[in-house]
C-alpha cells in the first residue's frame, strides 16, 4: 500500500530533554487544521514549580504557521511528565482527548492517592473520550483511534493519516517496547497490542513518545511499521508471545519507578489540571509512602 499526500501529514517534533519526551504538532496536508500529541509541562520537582517553555514553543509554532488546533491528544496517562494540554488549550484552543479506559486508571489511582468524593472517575475532566476503532478527522484527514493496552489499561495508538503515534507502547527498534509492570499493565496484553500496530501498512510512519539513545546513538523519534516488524529487539517477526512475556517481565523487575511518576499521575488523570487549591490558594500533590514497592 502506497501512501498519498492526502494522508501524509506534516509532523513537527518537539523534545523535552528533562523527561526524554517527544511532543508533536500533526498538520492535515489539505488544510490548516492540526492536532497536538502528548504535550509537556515543565516541572521542577525540588521546588514544586511549573513553567511553560516547552508548551510555549509549540504555541509559537502553531501561531507562526497559522494553524487551527482541533485536538490535544493524550496517548495515555503518562507517568514521566506532566501534561501541558490545558495551558495550550487556553492559548490556542482544541479539544483534550484520551482513550475511554481513562476511567480504569482514574479508579486505580484515586485509591492510591486517596482522592475524595469530589474526584470523579468518569473521564469528564477530558473533553472527549476515544473509543476503540473510532474514526475521526483532523481537517480533511482521516484518523483512527486504536486501544493498545498493556503498558497501561488506557493506552491508545492514534493513526493520523499515515502517521502512527504509539505513546509508550513501542520504542525505536533498538530499544524494544514499554514496561508492563505499572498497576493494570500486562506483558501478554502488551504483546497483543503491538501485533495490532504491526498489522498496519508497512510504510506507515511510527512516531515515538520517548527515546533513550541506547548504546549512545543519536536521538531518534521516527521509524516505520516495516522497520519494527523486521528489527524491533522485543517483537520482531519470529518472537513468540511466551518468549516476549518472559523477557519483558524479567526486564521490568530491574526497572526503577519513573522520577516524576507521583506528580505525573495526579495531574494527568485530571487531564493536566492541578488539584483544587486549598484555603491558602495553593494546590498540593500527595506523596504516598511505599505505594509502589
Amino acid at each position: 500500500m502506497t501512501n498519498t499526500n492526502a494522508n501524509k501529514p506534516d509532523v513537527a517534533a518537539f523534545f523535552d530533554k528533562d523527561s526524554n519526551t517527544f511532543s508533536y504538532v500533526v498538520k492535515d496536508p489539505a488544510s490548516s487544521s492540526c492536532a497536538i500529541v502528548d504535550s509537556v509541562l515543565d516541572f521542577d520537582y525540588a521546588s514544586g514549580g511549573t513553567s511553560h517553555q516547552g508548551a510555549d514553543e509549540i504555541i509559537a509554532y502553531v501561531t507562526a504557521h497559522k494553524l487551527t488546533v482541533e485536538w490535544l491528544i493524550e496517548t495515555h496517562v503518562h507517568a514521566d511528565h506532566l501534561s501541558a494540554a490545558p495551558y495550550i488549550q487556553n492559548k490556542v484552543g482544541g479539544k483534550i482527548g484520551i482513550g475511554e479506559h481513562i476511567t480504569t486508571v482514574q479508579e486505580t489511582f484515586a485509591k492510591v492517592f486517596n482522592e475524595g468524593a469530589d474526584f470523579l472517575h468518569d473521564g469528564t475532566q477530558f473533553d472527549y473520550l476515544f473509543k476503540d476503532g473510532e474514526q475521526f478527522k483532523i481537517g480533511q484527514m482521516q484518523c483512527t483511534a486504536l486501544h493498545t493496552p498493556g503498558h497501561t489499561p488506557a493506552c491508545f495508538t492514534h493513526v493520523l493519516g499515515d502517521a502512527v503515534f504509539v505513546g509508550d507502547t513501542l520504542f525505536m527498534p533498538d530499544a524494544g517496547t514499554a514496561r508492563a509492570d505499572f498497576p493494570g499493565g500486562d506483558a501478554g496484553i502488551l504483546f497483543d497490542s503491538v501485533q495490532r500496530i504491526l498489522a498496519l501498512p508497512e510504510d506507515n510512519r511510527i512516531f515515538m513518545c520517548h527515546d533513550y539513545c541506547p548504546n549512545g546513538r543519536e536521538l531518534e523519534y521516527e521509524t516505520t511499521v516495516k522497520a519494527q516488524r523486521e528489527l524491533n529487539i522485543h517483537v520482531k517477526q519470529g518472537m513468540s508471545k511466551d518468549t516476549f512475556v518472559a523477557l519483558r517481565e524479567t526486564r521490568d523487575k530491574t526497572l526503577a519507578m519513573p522520577r516524576l511518576i507521583l506528580p505525573s499521575l495526579q495531574i494527568n488523570m485530571r487531564a493536566g489540571h492541578m488539584p483544587e487549591p486549598e484555603d491558602n490558594g495553593l494546590s498540593y500533590l500527595k506523596i504516598p509512602l511505599n505505594a509502589f514497592k
